[in-house]
């Protein structure tokens, strides 16, 4: 419709209007943080040639698979084609800097994070932590949901001031050594928390490896963390036969079905996690400048993690996140977070010295999920809500439980905002 200069103009002013201004009342360091606007479109010209010259076979090798073997054949072919013929980065970066970006020093490592502020003055600060292959991408659409003011389920007002951090290795936080721990996350998150932005306590949440920094921040820094909700935890799942020798019961039906998905995952669904675990340069590296292969590895991880009933985990959902990677070249250091953590995954359930409380939310269609008698071993919880849709990116294919979830840690903190 637009030549292209034009187009690059108009898209310009949506970015200037849609970026925050730089001069609103944010409470930090200013010295020590500076503004930071997402800005990839140089590498476009070069992921699009490589996808052009990309090939696929055709679909009369091995006829009938679908996705028993992995990302379905027509599913790869239509993602590339929405990636180079509709999907746009230049949009989808507008939308992202219509958020606040931040970068920061600390311990020599950058870190990115994005810092929106209720208008409310007693709102609870909060962490949301993200996984793999996830990005501060999947907290976009909660985001001023929770900045928003609204009530608990018993009519408390609640709102939060939201923190999204990029862990190290993921899009524009510093790649880490390679000895760096989700300990050494937790710590310069506390750091980024208290010294930086002045927040002395916090609420976190974490899913997929975010669940580990942010178990960490509760129950070694339970001063500061007056609150965890969790979707995810660092601890190794049972097996059926193992819930039966703790004396584990699954009452419902959802909880038998959500017990053999996870089972599932774990003996057919987890080879990903044994190869980054050990060999994270095999595919790494394969795959660093290949963005059809990174879009393949990554895009079905979305597809079979998540509900597929969502109407908002959508194709684009899973381009702009795989575009993320591949742009920021950070695929690599990503998958790092698995050979530095090889315990990550803790075997002993203990439960920590602190009353802090800690909600939990299971989703029908995660990869795995914690019965409520597990999750009571490893922390004070006060609240378990199982939820009948939603999967492993609830903040992508549910976010209206996560927040409403979310909003409930009200009735429990007992910290000062």
């Amino acid at each position: 419709m637009y030549g292209s200069t034009t187009r690059k103009a108009l898209l310009a002013v949506c970015l200037v209007l849609l970026a925050p201004s730089t001069a609103a009342h944010v409470r930090h360091n200013s010295a020590a943080v500076r503004p930071f606007q997402v800005d990839l479109s140089a590498g476009l010209p070069h992921m699009h040639s490589l996808l052009r010259q990309s090939k696929l076979p055709g679909e009369e090798e091995y006829p009938g698979v679908g996705d028993t073997a992995g990302i379905d054949l027509g599913v790869l072919r239509s993602l590339r084609g929405q990636w180079l013929n509709d999907f746009d980065w230049l949009r989808e970066e507008a939308e992202m800097n219509s958020f606040r970006h931040y970068t920061t020093e600390i311990e020599g490592l950058t870190v990115h994070f994005i810092h929106e502020r209720s208008s409310d003055p007693d709102a609870i600060p909060i962490i949301l932590n993200h996984g793999w292959p996830g990005s501060f991408l999947e907290f976009t659409p909660i985001i001023k949901n929770l900045t928003s003011t609204a009530v608990t389920s018993k009519g408390k007002p609640i709102s939060f001031d939201v923190v999204v951090p990029s862990l190290p290795g993921f899009a524009f936080s510093s790649k880490p050594p390679v000895n760096w721990t989700v300990e050494d996350t937790a710590r310069i998150q506390h750091t980024l928390m208290n010294d930086v932005l002045g927040y002395r306590q916090f609420a976190v949440h974490g899913t997929d490896w975010g669940c580990a920094p942010s178990y960490t921040l509760y129950a070694n820094y339970s001063d500061a963390t007056r609150a965890a909700h969790l979707t995810f935890l660092p601890f190794l799942l049972y097996s059926s036969a193992q819930l039966v020798t703790a004396n584990i019961t699954l009452d419902s039906a959802l909880e038998q079905e959500e017990q053999r998905r996870t089972e599932q995952w774990s003996s057919t669904g987890n080879a990903y996690y044994l190869l980054q675990l050990t060999k994270p340069n095999t595919i790494g590296l394969a795959l660093y400048d290949n963005p059809l292969g990174q879009l393949s590895w990554i895009g079905e991880k979305f597809i079979t993690w998540s509900d597929p009933h969502s109407f908002f985990l959508t194709y684009n959902e899973i381009l702009r996140s795989t575009t993320l990677y591949y742009l920021t070249r950070s695929f690599v250091s990503s998958i790092y977070i698995y050979f530095q953590n090889p315990n990550g995954f803790r075997s002993q359930y203990t439960k920590p010295a602190t009353d802090a409380p800690l909600p939990f939310s299971a989703f029908r269609y995660n990869i795995a999920v914690w019965p409520e008698a597990l999750v009571a071993k490893v922390g004070n919880l006060v609240s378990y809500r199982n939820h009948d849709s939603g999967g492993h990116f609830a903040g992508l294919d549910n976010p209206a439980d996560l927040v409403a979830d979310l909003r409930e840690i009200r009735e429990y903190w007992n910290g000062t905002a």
